[in-house]
Order: structure tokens, then sequence, then C-alpha cells
């Protein structure tokens, strides 16, 4: 008997079910494959490979710009969708509306529709195109309907709860661990050790490759400089960048640290981490590749 090749939730369940690796909050509960997902997928059986995710998201959500809120809401929706970060969609009943004015800019999407788009004004500032709504979604995105949604960068500041969150929203199904572990990590420029520890903190984020956080006293910090780059990641902190200078050769923005780190980070504040693309980084004698 041939498999029925439709895609369907639990098609997709069945196939992720063989995968060992499938993170744990991808399945439990009412999370995406799960046997009661909260949420309703959306299933094409032509065009694009894509497939959209859309579900209640629990927190209040706020967003401000130019000194006004914009949206205000705890009725939101967030869509999960190939290849793609997460976005949240507001109620349009929870968005001062008299904000938006209207656009001729549009976007069309074979699994989504087209996009009618707004500019936010307040007072003299405009964010040109920075809010869309799928007023008549294509049939795969039904649940859009009546929806609006925000270009994140545009706006000035977003809050889940009361906790402002910046770069991007946190997607409740992105985390992170850090372990403490007995590894020998040994970093490297050419012939000269930047860096030796048998002390680490490893890092294991969703979709990252593992990080190795070193205490400032197993690292060179005199060849170290504060860089102008500041990296941001709404789940640990900003990422202060430091360039390594030896031999008279800077190499700019070889390593970062979390001055500020946020939540379970705060282990690893002030440790550093180095890029393995720029430096020989050795674990265990292995040296990583990215």
């Amino acid at each position: 008997m041939r498999e029925d090749t439709r895609i369907t939730p639990c098609t997709i369940r069945r196939r992720l079910a063989r995968q060992r690796d499938l993170p744990m909050t991808l399945t439990y509960g009412k999370a995406p494959f799960s046997d009661r997902p909260g949420g309703v997928f959306n299933f094409r059986r032509e065009g694009p490979a894509a497939v959209l995710y859309w579900e209640d998201f629990p927190k209040r959500v706020r967003v401000e710009f130019n000194g006004a809120t914009i949206a205000d809401s705890r009725r939101v929706k967030a869509l999960h969708e190939t290849g793609e970060f997460m976005v949240l969609y507001f109620p349009r009943e929870d968005v001062e509306m008299r904000y938006l004015e209207g656009s001729n800019h549009r976007i069309e999407s074979p699994h989504k529709g087209s996009a009618t788009h707004w500019s936010v004004r307040v007072g003299d500032r405009v964010a040109a195109d920075a809010a869309w709504s799928y007023g008549n979604p294509a049939a795969s995105a039904t649940p859009m309907a009546h929806y609006v949604a925000f270009v994140y960068t545009a706006m000035d500041a977003w809050y889940q709860e009361d906790d402002r969150v910046y770069s991007h929203p946190r997607d409740p199904y992105h985390r992170f661990d850090i372990h403490n572990s007995s590894r020998r990590v040994i970093v490297r420029h050419g012939a000269s050790v930047i860096a030796e520890s048998g002390g680490p903190r490893i890092l294991f984020e969703t979709g990252v490759v593992p990080r190795y956080y070193l205490p400032p006293e197993d690292v060179r910090v005199d060849l170290l400089e504060r860089s102008a780059t500041v990296s941001q990641c709404p789940y640990k902190g900003d990422g202060q960048h430091w360039n390594l200078t030896i031999d008279g050769t800077m190499l700019r923005n070889a390593a970062w640290t979390l001055p500020r780190p946020l939540g379970e980070a705060q282990v690893i504040a002030d440790c550093f981490c180095f890029y393995s693309e720029k430096l020989e980084v050795e674990v265990d004698g292995e040296r990583l590749m990215e």
C-alpha cells in the first residue's frame, strides 16, 4: 500500500516523530506539533512550499511611536511562517487606527494574499508603510482577516507585558540553556594563544551552534579593546564586541561579551565568546567549524 502523501498535521507529526532531535517544546502541550495544537496550520498542495501556523500569543503586547501608543492588546496572534521570524498581529479594534494613513504600497503573497499597507503618523513623524493587514486573505490564510501587523524596527518601542523587547519579538519556541563545563577550550591567532580555559560555560540555543563563553581571567584581555559594535538579542541582551590587536594587526570584532545579560544569561556576564570563523577555536583538541 502506498503511503498517503497528503500534507496534513498528522502527516507532519508522524514525520517529526522520527526525528529524535526534535525540541520537546514543539511537541508538548498545545505547541504546533503536539497531538492537540492550540493554533491553526495552513497547508498548500500547490505553489511555493510554505507553511503558516497561526496561534494565540498569551502576553499583553504594546507598540509605541513618537510618544503615542499605537496598539495595545491581550488578544494578539502570532504568525509562524516558513523561513521567517515570528510576526505579531493585533485585532484591528485594538489598534489606534487614527494614527494610520492609507498607502498605495501593496505586497502580494502566494500563500497569504494581498496586503494593504498604512503609514504610521504621530505629530510630525511618519513611519512609511509600517503597518499592514490582509483584509481579504488567501483561502489558506483566512484566520488572518481583520488583523494588523507592524514593521518591528519602524516603531519606537515594543512591550511584552511591562518588559521592553527589542530587535524582534521573543518567540515562545526559542530557548537557550547554559551549562558549566570542564572542556578544554583554546583560542589562537596564528601561533599566539589568546585564551585558554578548562572551565567554559557553554550556551546551547535554538538554531545556533554551541557557543563557548570563557571567564575573563582565562583571556588575554590586555589584547582586547572595546569595539563600537553592539549587537542586539531579545533573549540574552546586548552583545558588546571587542577588537583584538596582536603583533601590530587589529582583528575587528573578534569577540563579544554580555555586559547586562537578561534572565538566565546572567551567569555568563562579562565572559568572552570568540568568533570561530575569525580565530582558531579548539575544544578538547578539535577545531570548531561554523
